[in-house]
């Protein structure tokens, strides 16, 4: 009898688990913007709720029991939906990689609209808090503290989210921000938040630039997570390009024979070193002087020597084993076509550089190599533990893309052929993304149970930058204006779209790296909720802006006007009494100085028929003025905000036409093909291609997002903004948003 009743209730059971499963089935559901809320930490079996035809439907989905983070936010700097659409129809990425997997499995929208100016600094800090940048008083990568004296600005990426309080007595902290980072509220929930290079959240105490004994305008606190690793810093050594040839060398000591002998290192033609110092550099407060040994490892009878050895005078050839952040001397094989790292021993900051070499000649006719710059993981002290758990699993803070390389800016390249130059970029581009990868494997693996994880890829914004020629109108030769239209170098464009395809490619590698660690379901999604955004896309643009050459042409005295540019944004500041301290425009010339400004711009126009195409086009597309109260002796006088101003914004603050950049000038200048020579030219040829920063509506200015996990359900959306990305975020994780957020949760 048991037995038959068990039979006969397992009967009903599958019966009725059938009956389920074939309604469900035959309703379906249609995804407009919807979401699913866990009710069971880790996904150990998460309650789904979904609203269907008006009626709340339920439905209890098993998941893998492995602790994963609940929610992963991945920022690609740079990435452009038209790019990855175009990157995935063609198969430069994969459909079932990375992107393509969350595209196949999760949400795409085919549009996501940034914010005004759509720049790094500004676009994260809106995705990190959910409000504007007129808002959350992140203008620019670049600007000026009203707080501040006159000529002194800030970084975006280092000053206070939501603003500071500033009255007659000076500035201090806000009690209460315009904004605030979606950790903040998080964070008072409960949850555990990670945060691995993401712009905001450093560890960092923020003061105002210029002023003595400057109070702290947001403490580390509001800026530090669970687990808080802070983008890398400079660490004083800029980069450097050399060229040697057999004359530069000489026969070693006995000494590096012994130590290269006891690092198991063997050459089959005679061990040769630098026979002088040709590179010595301090950082960290330690000198360095850094020395070269060749060695021949083919055992052909021939000399032909193959490998350079990079070490540091004092320390010699060490033999290791090493452990991380140590690595011991670099060694280098031009065949490899990969740079070696090297630690700046006894660094204070921890410091590190590495060693590419272009050319060697097996007798060393033509030595030529490029030493990184020197960088650093900031040591703030609030996160300094976390910081070290990185340079102590993953390694010092590597070398970013440089530009300075590719433009020739850092000294010592101009020897240096294009391709040699390029080849460098390309592996800091390869080995840059591993690294930041790397860091978030580290910071997920370390917190498997955390609720937030986000991390940040430099790429592809810095390759789109250097490669993105698309336009007609771009000189492929930056020192040559008429390389333009019939006169480009066809197979220059061709050799930079390739890099940018390595970019996406790159970082859509880490993207996959990052579905791997938490792995997928048995249908393929991954097992976090895995939300992958930009910043803001990416233009080509033809001429660079020198604004300050404008204004001086226009007649503004440079003590009473002044503007801080970022890419295609513009902040003009006027001088003002009793705002800015030691002001010196009163009230009434600060409205006559604003409207002249704003009149001023607006009436600049492009007629070079090269580049508009026979009419004049407009060279500033927005243009906004900081509002004025009609009572002159108002407290708020100077102080006033908008849609698009905010505290620390311009007295004027303007966009660009698409294809005009403030950035790119040469020195000298490089004038543009048939324009009137100028002693203080305000428009000429840029030596870079890529920009952002225009007006966010612009279709090539748009961001991606992808999202798939066991709470997203798969289709697409048309459009969201980067201000939705915060909310959503809370939504997930069961967390109201602050009254400050502007925007409103997707997926609902």
């Amino acid at each position: 009898m048991i037995q038959f009743l068990r039979r006969y209730l397992q009967t009903l059971i599958w019966f009725a688990v059938g009956l389920t499963c074939a309604l469900l089935f035959a309703t379906g559901f249609s995804l407009t913007r919807l979401t699913a809320t866990a009710t069971s930490p880790n996904h150990q079996g998460s309650l789904h709720t979904y609203t269907h035809k008006g009626k709340l439907t339920k439905r209890r989905t098993k998941v893998s029991r492995t602790k994963v983070p609940k929610v992963i936010l991945i920022s690609l700097d740079g990435a452009t939906p038209r790019l990855v659409n175009q990157y995935l129809a063609d198969g430069v990425l994969s459909s079932n990689q990375g992107i393509g997997l969350l595209q196949s499995q999760g949400v795409a929208a085919q549009r996501n609209i940034t914010i005004t100016p759509s720049l790094t600094a500004a676009g994260h800090i809106a995705i990190g808090t959910g409000s504007t940048a007129a808002n959350n008083d992140i203008n620019a990568n670049s600007f000026h503290l009203v707080a501040s004296p006159f000529t002194q600005n800030i970084s975006g990426f280092a000053a206070p989210i939501g603003g500071y309080e500033f009255d007659i007595h000076g500035p201090s902290e806000s009690a209460n921000p315009t904004a605030q980072p979606l950790w903040l509220v998080l964070r008072e929930k409960g949850k555990k938040v990670v945060a691995a290079t993401f712009p905001g959240a450093d560890g960092a105490d923020i003061s105002v630039p210029g002023l003595t004994n400057s109070p702290i305008v947001q403490p580390a606190s509001k800026r530090t997570v669970d687990y808080t690793i802070p983008y890398g810093a400079f660490a004083g050594a800029s980069a450097k390009g050399f060229s040697l040839t057999e004359a530069d060398f000489a026969d070693v000591t006995q000494t590096i024979l012994d130590q290269l002998k006891k690092a198991g290192k063997v050459s089959y033609s005679p061990v040769l070193g630098t026979n002088k110092s040709f590179d010595k550099f301090t950082v960290g407060g330690v000198n360095y002087d850094i020395q070269v040994a060749t060695l021949d490892t083919t055992d052909d009878k021939i000399v032909n020597y193959d490998t350079l050895v990079f070490f540091d005078a004092t320390q010699g050839i060490q033999a290791g084993p090493f452990s991380l952040p140590s690595t011991g001397p670099a060694y280098v094989r031009v065949s490899d076509q990969k740079s070696s790292s090297f630690y700046l021993e006894g660094s204070s900051n921890k410091a590190g550089t590495a060693f590419y070499a272009t050319t060697l000649a097996p007798d060393l006719s033509t030595v030529r190599f490029v030493r990184y710059s020197a960088n650093y993981i900031p040591r703030n002290s609030a996160v300094l533990a976390d910081v070290d758990d990185i340079n102590n699993n993953v390694g010092f803070w590597g070398a970013q893309p440089d530009y300075r390389i590719t433009e020739r800016l850092s000294p010592g390249l101009q020897n240096f052929s294009d391709s040699e130059l390029e080849a460098v970029y390309q592996d800091q581009l390869q080995t840059f993304v591993d690294y930041q990868s790397r860091i978030g494997l580290r910071a997920i693996s370390k917190n498997p149970n955390a609720d937030l994880v986000m991390l940040y890829i430099e790429q592809p914004d810095g390759s789109e930058h250097q490669f993105f020629i698309t336009d007609p109108r771009q000189a492929t030769d930056f020192t040559d204006p008429n390389s333009i239209g019939e006169n480009q170098d066809q197979q220059k464009i061709a050799r930079y779209q390739s890099y940018v395809q390595a970019a996406y490619q790159a970082v859509n590698r880490a993207v996959q790296r990052v579905i791997d660690a938490v792995g997928t379901d048995n249908k393929g999604r991954p097992n976090s909720n895995i939300i992958v955004v930009s910043d803001h896309g990416m233009d080509p643009f033809h001429t660079a802006v020198s604004i300050n050459n404008f204004l001086a042409n226009q007649g503004f005295d440079s003590n009473k006007v002044r503007a801080v540019s970022s890419g295609t944004a513009v902040n003009i500041y006027i001088n003002l009494k009793e705002r800015e301290p030691n002001g010196t425009v009163s009230r009434e010339e600060y409205i006559t100085l604003q409207q002249k400004v704003a009149d001023a711009l607006k009436s600049f126009v492009d007629s070079n028929s090269y580049y508009t195409y026979g009419s004049s086009v407009p060279i500033f597309d927005k243009i906004y003025t900081r509002p004025i109260p009609e009572d002159l002796n108002d407290s708020s006088f100077g102080l006033g905000t908008s849609d698009f101003i905010g505290q620390d914004s311009g007295d004027v603050f303007a966009l660009l036409t698409e294809g005009y950049n403030f950035d790119g000038t040469q020195t000298p200048v490089v004038q543009r093909l048939g324009d009137s020579a100028s002693s203080s030219p305000v428009l000429s040829v840029p030596n870079f291609y890529g920009a952002h920063g225009y007006d966010p509506t612009l279709p090539n200015m748009s961001a991606i997002f992808y999202a798939a996990g066991p709470d997203i359900r798969p289709g697409k959306l048309e459009q969201v903004r980067n201000i939705d990305v915060a909310p959503t975020i809370l939504r997930l994780l069961g967390v109201q948003p602050a009254p400050t957020v502007q925007g409103e949760a997707l997926l609902k």
